[in-house]
């Protein structure tokens, strides 16, 4: 073949490469749109079907038109949602002609999908996606916050449909939902105010939404954020090799935390917040203990979850019984089985284990890795008072702890691999 050939040869895979790089980054780009919007939407949660549920299957869509690719290292997620999956289906032969056991299957279907989905998405570690998500999740929780505010002051005619019994549950049906949706963009925008020069944008988002989240009065969402910030702030100083920052982030870590007890006793000083803040204060509450109350309830359901191996089905144990027993725990043996609520306290531990490990480990996105995995920690708390398996932000950040962590493992292979190499170049050229 002549230079003239080769170089006409040349020039035609070089157009073909540029076509198939401009018709990969359509999909790309649907994909992060499509991926704005649907975490945008994720605060719209007092419809059902919300729109973030059809948004999701969009998105689902368009990540195999982007050829999204499934890591081997995600297969542990997958298998344990599964065999979770499987539990619930066999708990629900008994029932399954009762009102709308069906539909809380399949939506348990539905969310475990998304955690995968969620997981597949971040395993590669782009960090414009994960800008994208900071992003929508952070205007999200702005859009909710701002509904509740509007609520709580009676500032928009049926200004009701923002508050469950004088509390704020803002674009939420339950103001234990809507609480704890908040804490993982406050962890976000706490770690730029630990490591980066204070705005003042930042610190007035920050005290916008930590006002919803007080508005909220959940006792589990205040748990929540307290234990989800004091991870993360340990996680932050063990992961930080520079002593100065570590130094800085001690200090400020410790003036936000008399800032934030400062900005409670501001708030709760309002006439219209003190009664009720007085009243959800308390360790205990009247639906707490005596016949009917939380503890009685948990007891029966332990009784009920060792007489019952293949659990009670959806709906079953609240029917029986007239109330829940508000422990995700005892709900994923309850409702799932024994098959299936081991399988879900598996994949809450394994996800611990494995998200810990990640989180130490130096790569660009590990403060994302870590905020993530301390809100996590903070719902797995909650979850031994509240009932969390159906809420949709708990699988985001399954998701996103299992992606990163698939990312990061990647990341460390392939700069291990970069380093042998490099060392046998060296070996190579002593020896020639």
């Amino acid at each position: 073949m002549s230079a003239a050939q080769h170089a006409a040869a040349a020039a035609v895979f070089a157009d073909e490469a540029a076509a198939q790089a401009v018709e990969a980054a359509l999909p790309r780009r649907l994909l992060n749109g499509t991926l704005f919007v649907t975490v945008l939407t994720s605060s719209i949660a007092f419809i059902e079907p919300s729109p973030h549920d059809a948004l999701m299957f969009a998105l689902l869509t368009v990540c195999v038109a982007a050829r999204v690719r499934f890591d081997r290292k995600l297969i542990p997620l997958l298998l344990l949602l599964i065999v979770w999956l499987i539990g619930g289906f066999l708990a629900l032969i008994p029932v399954v002609d009762h009102d709308k056991t069906v539909q809380y299957a399949g939506t348990s279907v539905y969310l475990a999908v998304a955690a995968v989905l969620f997981a597949c998405l971040f395993s590669d570690g782009s960090l414009r996606r994960l800008l994208i998500l900071r992003r929508a999740y952070i205007l999200a929780a702005l859009i909710a916050t701002t509904a509740g505010y509007l609520g709580f002051f009676h500032l928009v005619p049926r200004y009701q449909m923002f508050l469950d019994n004088e509390r704020v549950s803002a674009t939420f049906k339950d103001p234990n939902v809507y609480g704890p949706f908040l804490i993982y963009p406050l962890l976000l925008l706490l770690f730029d105010l630990l490591t980066r020069r204070a705005r003042l944008l930042g610190l007035l988002v920050t005290a916008f939404l930590l006002g919803g989240l007080f508005l909220s009065f959940s006792r589990g969402a205040w748990m929540h954020f307290a234990v989800s910030a004091a991870v993360a702030v340990a996680l932050l100083i063990a992961v930080t090799p520079d002593g100065r920052m570590r130094s800085r982030i001690l200090l400020f870590g410790l003036a936000a935390a008399g800032a934030i007890a400062l900005f409670v006793v501001a708030i709760s000083s309002l006439s219209s917040v003190h009664g009720l803040f007085v009243e959800r204060a308390s360790a205990i509450q009247p639906y707490d203990v005596g016949p009917g109350g939380r503890f009685w309830l948990q007891q029966l359901a332990l009784t009920q979850i060792l007489e019952r191996p293949n659990g009670m089905g959806p709906f079953e144990f609240s029917n029986v019984f007239g109330g829940q027993q508000h422990d995700v725990y005892m709900q994923g043996f309850l409702v799932y089985g024994w098959i299936g609520g081991a399988a879900y306290l598996a994949l809450v531990i394994v996800t611990l284990g494995v998200g810990l490990r990640a989180a130490g480990l130096p790569s660009p996105w590990q403060l994302y890795l870590i905020a993530a995995y301390a809100a996590f920690v903070g719902e797995v708390c909650e979850g031994l008072i509240v009932d969390t398996d159906h809420w949709r932000h708990f699988f985001l950040l399954l998701g996103l702890i299992w992606g990163l962590t698939t990312a990061t493992i990647n990341l460390h292979r392939r700069q291990a691999l970069a380093a042998a190499a490099d060392d046998g170049e060296t070996a190579f050229a002593v020896a020639s």
